[in-house]
């Protein structure tokens, strides 16, 4: 059974910094592609990060260019999202998704809160 949790969201101020952390298991972690979306309310998902198999590339959405990254530890089963400079608009719950030509398995989601 393939289970992906997310966990390190909160409550952070506009210019601050949070890492989130992903943990696959049940699957063959370095053969999906991995990618962070975000979910505002009454709004479908966005993709807003994503990771090859082998971590050799990336690609994030222009509004997060520059603040996020994106990261795997492939011994781990973890992929990771670095968000610095955090804005208000960040505001969201974040999710994982693991996902193959054929598959696609997402996670629960943690909430991110940026305000003062």
């Amino acid at each position: 059974q393939v289970q992906l949790v997310e966990s390190g969201g909160g409550l952070v101020q506009p210019g601050g910094s949070l890492r989130l952390s992903c943990a696959a298991s049940g699957l063959t972690f370095s053969s999906y592609a991995m990618a962070w979306s975000r979910q505002y309310p009454g709004k479908e998902r966005e993709l807003i990060a994503s990771i090859t198999g082998s971590g050799s590339t990336t690609t994030y959405i222009d509004s997060v260019k520059g603040r996020f990254t994106i990261s795997r530890d492939n011994a781990k089963n973890t992929v990771y999202l670095q968000m610095n400079n955090l804005k208000p608009e960040d505001t969201a719950v974040y999710s994982c998704k693991a996902g193959t030509r054929f598959e696609d398995y997402w996670g629960q989601g943690t909430r991110v809160t940026v305000s003062s």
